[in-house]
Order: structure tokens, then sequence, then C-alpha cells
């Protein structure tokens, strides 16, 4: 499959799983913050699936996810959970993109 479109795929359901852990936390405007979360975590799929690093697929999706993830864990505060996600994420987006992408 087209790294661009299987790295969207990836992003949109690692959007929507970002946002599902968020729906029982409390938040000051909640919607706001699942929408920069989907936007984030969108951003990370769609990145790793154009950029071709010259490393393996999954070294390049964890780069990709620690740094995209970096500013919203530093304003936030919140840095165990934002970066972990992201990082974990984008060595799974990674390694699928990596596998199945051409």
């Amino acid at each position: 499959m087209d790294r661009t479109i299987l790295g969207s795929i990836c992003g949109l359901v690692f959007g929507a799983v970002a946002v599902a852990v968020m729906i029982p936390l409390q938040f000051e405007d909640k919607r706001a913050a699942m929408l920069g979360a989907f936007i984030n975590r969108f951003a990370v799929g769609f990145v790793i699936g154009i950029s071709s690093l010259p490393v393996p697929g999954w070294l390049n999706g964890l780069i990709i996810g620690l740094l995209l993830s970096l500013p919203d864990a530093i304003i936030t505060k919140a840095y165990a959970p934002i970066i972990g996600l992201g990082t974990i994420g984008g060595l799974i987006i990674g390694f699928v993109i990596g596998a199945w992408g051409v």
C-alpha cells in the first residue's frame, strides 16, 4: 500500500485511540484537548508515512513519535503519558509502514 495512504490510515486510528483514552479524563476545555490530541497523533502517522530517514522503519517511527510528542508534553507537563503513547504509537506505525508500505 502507498506509504502516504497507509500513514494517514494509521494516523486516523492512532488519533482515535488517543481520543478514546482521554474520554474519562477531566480538562478545562475537553473538546480542544481532544481535538489537539487527535491532530497530533494523526500527524505522527502522516509524517512517518511521508518520511524516509536512513534508519529502519520502527526507529523512524520512534524518532518522529518522540519529536512530535515533545511540544505537547512540555506544554501540559504530562511528560510520561504523552511521550510514552507517542513513542509507542510511532514505533508501531513505523513498523507497519516499514513492513507494508511501498
